[in-house]
């Protein structure tokens, strides 16, 4: 029986608010951040290999690949997201606190499309194929091979990932000082 709960008759009935994002909403939070860090381990890593050995060209692909699942979680995330209120923050935040958060928030799903989009797009219009890793097979483009378009968009892709460091960070440093300094229920909803 869960914390919380106690039986009357033979139901169990839950005696504590629903203070916790839905069990959905915790697993694509928890994936798609295990995918952003796997698509930054991997990107970070192509340069610590020789070229001639294929290491880096395969960890390039997988980083296409872990951006592709990170837009293919997103999607039903924010639907998720959309359907259901986060759980509210006890105690509450000042409402200057609150539209920051709610701002930042946005952000962050904002990059989770924009980011994959840039890199499929890039490759696509660079490369005219996504190559699948460890197989000889490609997604091709549906635009043709733009290599000047491809170009731009893959400096537009890099400079967002910098980007995406700072939010990323400002998401993980407001965690912590919730955790730490307010000692709210932030973090408890994710968990």
């Amino acid at each position: 029986m869960d914390v919380g709960s106690s039986i009357r008759g033979s139901h169990v009935v839950n005696i504590t608010p629903i203070n916790r994002y839905s069990a959905k909403a915790r697993h694509f939070h928890w994936t798609v951040a295990a995918l952003v860090v796997l698509a930054y381990a991997l990107i970070l890593s192509t340069d610590l290999f020789p070229r001639d050995t294929g290491i880096p060209d395969f960890l390039l692909q997988s980083h296409f690949w872990a951006g592709i699942g990170v837009l293919l979680l997103a999607i039903p995330r924010l639907i998720e997201r959309l359907r259901k209120s986060p759980p509210p923050v006890s105690p509450p935040l000042h409402p200057k606190l609150e539209l920051l958060s709610r701002i930042t928030h946005w952000a962050l799903y904002a990059f989770l499309f924009a980011q994959p989009l840039l890199g499929i797009s890039t490759v696509w219009l660079s490369d005219g194929a996504i190559p699948i890793p460890g197989t000889s097979l490609a997604v091709p483009s549906p635009f043709g091979v733009l290599p000047h378009v491809g170009h731009s968009l893959e400096s537009i892709h890099k400079t967002l990932g910098t980007v995406f460091y700072y939010v990323i960070g400002l998401h993980i440093a407001a965690v912590v000082w919730h955790q730490f300094v307010r000692r709210d229920n932030l973090l408890k909803r994710m968990w």
